[in-house]
């Protein structure tokens, strides 16, 4: 998809309708699968990965093919392993790469029949559903926050509840944050204490649900804003009381970039201030991984040095999100490092830039979205635009309409 220089926007003003969020469609779904009632979940996300955790649930086939969608492979994981049944769970060939041994080994603890089909460790898996039990687990909590995830939304059905025995340091804790407060918004309740997740037997007391809008997907209005340095951008669907830990945005780019957000009745206004700011960004995301990648690309085009860490789990998302990250900024002529294996930095490093800018995606949603906003510096090209569908499935829509071209 080849976007043209957009460097003679003279303002962004734009209003967009935000994608219900993927995370919380997701842990909906789960949850509403386990309820013995019918609940009606309003505003849920129409994207890839909550399509695919859909079909997932209703699936009477035996073989299941998830694709991309790392979260649904998760889920429907733990949740096939006590649904009556056999079933072949399988995705594409990253998914193939995408470590899951650590919630098998959880499941097999409480009873679970799961074997690997490929290699030890790794989708596909052979899933024969059987009655679950067992009073309490150890998992490490040091990889990815969808195991445990998983886990506590499928303890609320054992006939004893589940003790979830954390080792290793939390990463992504605000997803289980978020896990923990859909559960109870549900009628579940969930005690998370230092090193032990508690959850006791219980079924959903609601019969609707709505969910809101994604904070992730509306980073990318945030750098846009960043980068013009001029503007205001309307996003329908956040509030202020979120359980979703990318919400967390709006803080970041007001401190490090000048952004401001104002909560209206039924969503955002984003407008970018003359205040100062910071000059380098130092930033732990063990809890926003997902955000790295529109921070990174934002603190280079406005050439803002920046030292990440707490990137251990970017390695085994759609794509090495670091090696990535390298690569594709290293075409616009900035040199990222890495000090060591969980770090990444830019220092004001550069090369000279490529005459023909093409970013590849490596079938990742959040590399097309995060370099969508260089086109206001470089005429570039985005490989695989349709990648977005993953999770955002109107943004180049939202995002032609917003810049007129």
């Amino acid at each position: 998809m080849l976007i043209p220089l957009l460097s003679n926007t003279k303002e962004i003003n734009g209003e967009i309708k935000l994608p219900p969020s993927k995370s919380i469609s997701n842990r909906a779904l789960f949850l509403a699968a386990l309820s013995g009632t019918p609940i009606v979940l309003e505003n849920l996300s129409q994207c890839d990965d909550t399509l695919a955790f859909m079909r997932a649930i209703n699936s009477d086939k035996g073989l299941i093919d998830i694709g991309a969608a790392g979260t649904a492979m998760r889920f429907a994981t733990a949740l096939l392993s006590q649904r009556s049944g056999q079933y072949i769970l399988t995705g594409s060939e990253r998914m193939k790469q995408r470590p899951i041994g650590i919630l098998v080994d959880a499941l097999r603890q409480l009873g679970a029949k799961i074997t690997y089909t490929e290699n030890e460790g790794f989708p596909p898996l052979n899933i024969t559903g059987t009655i679950l039990k067992g009073e309490s687990i150890t998992i490490d909590a040091s990889i990815s926050s969808q195991y445990i995830s998983a886990l506590m939304m499928l303890a609320s059905s054992l006939p004893n509840g589940l003790t979830i025995n954390i080792i290793g340091n939390w990463i992504s804790k605000a997803y289980i944050e978020m896990t923990r407060t859909i559960m109870m918004q549900f009628g579940i309740p969930v005690t998370i204490s230092e090193n032990q997740i508690i959850i006791s037997n219980a079924q959903s007391t609601i019969k609707r649900y709505a969910i809101e809008s994604d904070w992730s997907a509306a980073s990318y209005w945030y750098e846009l804003l960043a980068i013009k340095g001029v503007g205001k951008i309307y996003l329908i669907g956040l509030f202020k009381n979120s359980c979703q830990g990318d919400a967390k945005i709006g803080e970041l780019f007001k401190h490090f970039f000048g952004i401001e957000t104002e909560f209206v009745e039924d969503g955002i206004i984003i407008t970018h201030s003359s205040i100062a700011v910071n000059q380098k960004m130092i930033y732990d995301f063990t809890n926003e991984p997902d955000m790295a990648q529109t921070f990174a690309v934002c603190c280079c085009l406005i050439n803002k040095h920046f030292y990440f860490s707490g990137l251990q789990s970017l390695k085994i998302k759609e794509t090495d999100r670091i090696t990535a990250l390298i690569n594709e900024l290293a075409k616009l002529g900035f040199r990222l490092t890495t000090p060591t294996e969980n770090e990444l930095c830019w220092n004001g490093e550069k090369n000279d830039i490529n005459t023909h800018i093409s970013i590849e995606t490596y079938h990742d949603h959040r590399m097309a979205m995060a370099f969508a906003p260089v086109a206001l510096r470089y005429a570039i090209n985005i490989e695989n635009p349709e990648v977005i569908s993953k999770s955002y499935p109107t943004f180049w829509n939202d995002f032609k309409t917003t810049l007129s071209f």
